[in-house]
């Protein structure tokens, strides 16, 4: 396996309807630079948007995968990302002019002959992994829905589907080596089932489809003059009668096609991540919302491996970039619960606080007497106030907001914190703040040795 990044050779254009608004596209591969990973560019709309291909900019999953960033979409890219990801092309540019990338057959085919029809070429740059060391799961038991990814030294995937289904029945699909998604997955087409069509048109969708982009599954014999009301309103002629099966006598690739394009699907969705993975994938039952919540967990894992080879320096001959003033001014905290003293650095996505403890503080008290230990809760009380001062430093009148927490996750302490110590503060947003819930990942040190970690998430709300 190339060790190098990888792009295309040359740009390479392709013609199509979406799936679901029926709108004619044309999509275009363009290389990129190494390190510029998978970005879409909405060249129909001014100043040509650009929406980067991250798992956090995911906005909707109820029928395809939708991406939006600063107000712009693009939807229905899992099997665009999947064609790039599973031929290794780790960086590319992908201009599209319209609002959903073309179906294209039902599947990454025709995009991945377009690939190679570009070709591929080696970068300088070495290419980097995100590799899996410990299990990371996403569960939702309500739907029997269980993703799993164990660590491994390369990338695989398992599959299981299951839709209580007489025509379907339980499929298994795997995917050893994304050497084998060309020849093994990358031409399975979606499916839909002969119920859900009705409805779907309705609701506005699958404008574009038709039964040369998707496997149609009966479950059971449907009145003739039935088939002609639904192919009448879906302007679909040729749906003939039929039994139980797949609908006009359409013939399956693959016995478990179905199971292999849910997952080409999840190849598509887990490129989310960012960088290629390392990591044995299992999943059951999976789903374009289950997929895009793992590849979240994923990237939120990689930024805690990322941030732990990134302990801060305090230098305290160096002037802070908030004193206990400035901090004043935006948290309402005072003594004795202010438990953060400086700011030393603070960026877009990242703060830095400093909180000096000594044997002055109240708490030492009672905890304890004889052997004085800052308590954990306190720990994380400053790490959530060094957090709220990352969230309200662009809000206008800082004072009149408060953060509160909502959830805290994934909670370890390492080490305790005794009179003499400084404690380093530092939080990281794990996602952008979207209305004003903020999600962040938190580490405190003492010198370069970690002493409690943990991922909180917090409401920013108007005081009353």
């Amino acid at each position: 396996m190339s060790e190098k990044q990888r792009t295309l050779a040359k740009e390479v254009k392709l013609s199509g309807k979406g799936l679901h608004t029926g709108v004619k596209v044309n999509l275009t591969f363009k290389p990129a630079p190494a390190n510029h990973g998978y970005k879409f560019c909405r060249t129909d709309l001014p100043e040509r948007p650009i929406i980067d291909a991250l798992a956090e900019n995911v906005t909707d999953t109820s029928r395809g995968t939708t991406l939006t960033q600063n107000g712009v979409s693009v939807s229905t890219i899992e099997h665009v990302l999947a064609a790039l990801y599973g031929l290794r092309v780790d960086n590319a540019l992908i201009e599209i002019d319209g609002p959903e990338a073309p179906i294209m057959g039902g599947a990454a085919l025709a995009f991945v002959e377009a690939i190679k029809k570009a070709g591929i070429v080696d970068l300088p740059e070495k290419r980097k992994y995100f590799t899996v060391t410990e299990k990371i799961t996403f569960s939702d038991e309500e739907h029997g829905v269980d993703l799993i990814v164990y660590p491994d030294d390369h990338f695989s995937i398992n599959v299981l589907i299951d839709y209580n289904s007489k025509v379907l029945g339980n499929q298994y699909a795997i995917l050893d080596s994304i050497d084998d998604f060309e020849t093994e997955i990358c031409d399975s087409r979606t499916f839909v089932f002969f119920h859900e069509m009705e409805p779907l048109f309705k609701m506005g969708l699958i404008k574009g489809g038709d039964l040369d982009n998707a496997i149609v599954i009966l479950e059971q014999e449907v009145p003739q003059e039935e088939l002609d009301r639904v192919a009448k309103l879906l302007n679909r002629p040729g749906i003939k009668s039929h039994t139980a099966g797949i609908l006009n006598n359409t013939k399956l690739r693959y016995p478990n096609e179905p199971a292999r394009h849910k997952l080409l699907d999840i190849v598509g969705d887990l490129a989310l991540v960012g960088m290629p993975i390392k990591g044995k994938v299992v999943a059951t039952r999976p789903g374009h919302y289950a997929n895009t919540r793992l590849a979240k967990i994923m990237r939120q894992e990689m930024k805690k491996q990322k941030s732990k080879l990134n302990i801060p320096v305090y230098d305290p001959n160096k002037a802070p970039v908030y004193t206990i003033e400035d901090i004043k001014k935006i948290l309402p905290h005072r003594a004795p619960f202010l438990l953060v003293d400086k700011i030393i650095d603070i960026q877009e996505t990242q703060v830095t606080g400093i909180k000096n403890v000594t044997f002055n503080e109240p708490f030492f008290q009672g905890h304890f007497p004889d052997e004085p230990i800052m308590p954990g809760v306190l720990l994380i009380e400053a790490l959530a106030q060094c957090g709220g001062i990352l969230a309200l430093r662009d809000v206008d009148e800082p004072e009149r907001y408060s953060t509160y927490f909502l959830k805290i996750d994934n909670l370890k302490f390492k080490q305790k914190v005794v009179p003499g110590d400084t404690v380093i503060l530092k939080l990281e947003l794990i996602e952008v703040m979207r209305r004003g819930m903020v999600s962040m990942y938190g580490q405190a040190f003492v010198g370069n040795t970690l002493v409690v970690e943990g991922e909180m998430l917090a409401q920013v709300i108007k005081n009353k």
